[in-house]
């Protein structure tokens, strides 16, 4: 095992937090190495949005504070020091146009996630950063006498004045993400909270509906029992698989789900159980030889929905509505307010798109990302106690957090000594994502394709 030179910021994990914080890291001559477990950087950037990498969201940033349940306040000063039209900013401005959909989520208008890593890449090839993957990290400690840390990966011993832990979560383990920044903030006596998959699908106990997968409905209000007490409640589109339960309403709400909790879903928004029952009644007495089907198809309720519904309550499927029971007519109000599906289990890692749980927020200062604990130890992006919905809002807090770091790490004192710029390293990220890198350090790029015009030309 060789020991590297020592530098002035070293950072675990070459996702988007970590290039983030990096490329701007490099402030006042500060000497920046990326560690990167994996053979090739930003493997889960590589997944997001399917792909097409819906980078942030439209709108008012402080829109956003409500969109991490919990913990948005936490993220405030982050997102207010860079906001989504700073990040839009910082890719338009390099040659990277960005488009907005008609749900207000923004995708480079390539739609693909690699001209996004390629960019950052680049990036901090210009600024000098060093860059190695396949180089896990094994252990970190603080240095007691001469300050700083010591990092121990499997090839090598570094000396570092700050570390920056962007490991991200345990989402999509295949990437990478299994929870190593946990582990290294645990050996630093950094408290981490419970750790649960989030925006996931739910599976569900004697699951009725499996015949009606992919079937949809719009702005659905799901309600969260916990040992019969309401603790959450989400609206928004929900999704029939053939397990379970799925939709961003249900992706919004995994976050608080739990095995054995029970969701009563709300097929009627804006509607009540008296409003159904008033109006089922004034239907019933104008319209009395109708079939109950046509009715309720008045609700823009699927006609598949609705007749399982009938079954469901012994209610034959052509009956009208002169002939429809007191009992059976509440038993269809109950399942079209408050339907009950018991939680079995929510999708694993393998299946969730981010991490519930985290290092403690308690013991990071929200305006640096500065360890309280530990002084010149950060956490930024995923590995933190933050999960935001679907819709851009976790690619946002990684690059806001990483920067606010890095920012932090530029204007504290402390440079190690360095003899000049210091360029992605051959045999290490070159080798591995098949570039070619001339002799006068340009940025390795891969073969031209036709979305060449809308990006900078390297």
């Amino acid at each position: 095992m060789t020991r590297t030179d020592d530098c002035d910021v070293l950072i675990i994990g070459a996702g988007p937090a970590g290039l983030f914080c990096a490329l701007h890291a490099t402030e006042m001559g500060r000497r920046v190495i990326v560690l990167e477990k994996n053979g090739t950087c930003g493997k889960k950037l590589l997944l997001t949005g399917a792909g097409q990498c819906n980078l942030t969201h439209s709108g008012d940033i402080r829109e956003f504070f409500s969109h991490y349940g919990d913990n948005g306040a936490f993220l405030r000063p982050a997102l207010l020091g860079f906001t989504n039209q700073n990040l839009i900013g910082f890719f338009e401005s390099r040659g990277l146009v960005m488009e907005t959909d008609e749900n207000r989520k923004v995708f480079p208008i390539t739609r693909q996630a690699s001209d996004v890593l390629d960019l950052l890449l680049f990036e901090c090839n210009q600024r000098g950063v060093t860059v190695r993957c396949s180089e896990a990290v094994m252990q970190v400690k603080k240095n007691k006498d001469e300050g700083g840390f010591s990092v121990k990966t499997k090839k090598s011993w570094y000396s570092a004045q700050n570390v920056v832990i962007a490991t991200g979560g345990m989402s999509y383990p295949a990437t990478g993400s299994t929870g190593d920044g946990y582990r290294i903030a645990a050996g630093l006596d950094q408290p981490v909270t419970e750790i649960r998959p989030a925006l996931a699908a739910i599976y569900v106990r004697e699951y009725p509906f499996s015949h009606l997968s992919g079937l949809s409905f719009a702005n659905v209000v799901v309600s969260l029992f916990r040992e019969n007490k309401k603790i959450h409640q989400s609206t928004g589109d929900l999704l029939f698989t053939h397990k379970g339960l799925s939709g961003p309403v249900i992706f919004h709400l995994s976050r608080y789900i739990k095995a054995g909790d029970l969701l009563k879903i709300s097929f009627l928004p804006g509607m009540d159980r008296e409003t159904l029952l008033n109006g089922l009644i004034e239907k019933t007495a104008a319209h009395g030889k109708r079939q109950l089907k046509t009715i309720l198809s008045e609700y823009h309720l699927p006609e598949r929905f609705v007749k399982e519904l009938l079954a469901q309550a012994d209610i034959p499927v052509d009956s009208t509505c002169a002939h429809l029971s007191k009992k059976a007519r509440n038993t269809l109000i109950g399942y079209l307010t408050a339907y009950p599906f018991g939680v079995k289990s929510c999708g694993g890692f393998n299946e969730a798109m981010v991490t519930a749980g985290g290092v403690s927020l308690d013991s990071v200062r929200p305006k640096t990302m500065e360890s309280k604990l530990v002084p010149g130890l950060y956490f930024i992006g995923e590995v933190l106690d933050i999960d935001g919905d679907t819709g851009g809002y976790n690619l946002q807090a990684a690059f806001s957090t990483g920067f606010v770091a890095a920012k932090n790490i530029g204007n504290s004192a402390g440079t190690a000594e360095r003899s000049g710029a210091v360029r992605l390293e051959r045999g290490s990220l070159s080798e591995a994502w098949g570039f070619t890198q001339g002799n006068d350090n340009s940025f390795p790029v891969r073969e031209v394709s036709k979305r060449e015009k809308y990006r900078r030309k390297l």
